[in-house]
């Protein structure tokens, strides 16, 4: 048996192991993830804002996106249980461009992505 015969079954346990939308094609601007709403894409953009909701239910941390807040157009939603995991933290991400992996829903007028782990959001080099 070859080494790559060896491989396979490691390698095809990875690929089962990370989300679908990893294997987008390309990324999506944060403006334009409201036309796929329903669809697991790679957000990309760069974080306007960060907000903590410590008086809401769940505690979650947004991440703002597409425009300034509150005219943006998209946000990442972490959940409070989740965001002691995230390095860097939530609002060290602010001012930085990132990609955030996952299912597009609707939240308003706006997309939203809610992020189930800190490898659904990727520091990213946009031009």
């Amino acid at each position: 048996m070859n080494r790559l015969s060896k491989s396979l079954p490691l390698i095809a346990a990875l690929l089962a192991a990370m989300p679908a939308a990893a294997f987008a094609q390309e990324a999506v601007p944060a403006e334009q993830a409201v036309r796929y709403v329903g669809k697991d894409v790679m957000v990309c953009g760069k974080v306007e804002k960060t907000r903590w909701a410590q008086n809401t239910e769940g505690e979650p941390t947004f991440l703002y996106m597409g425009g300034a807040f509150p005219r943006h157009t998209f946000s990442a939603r972490i959940p409070g249980d989740q965001r002691g995991k995230f390095k860097p933290t939530p609002e060290e991400l602010e001012g930085r461009d990132v990609c955030v992996v996952g299912t597009v829903q609707r939240d308003a007028s706006r997309a939203e992505i809610a992020v189930s782990s800190p490898a659904n959001i990727k520091l990213a080099n946009l031009k």
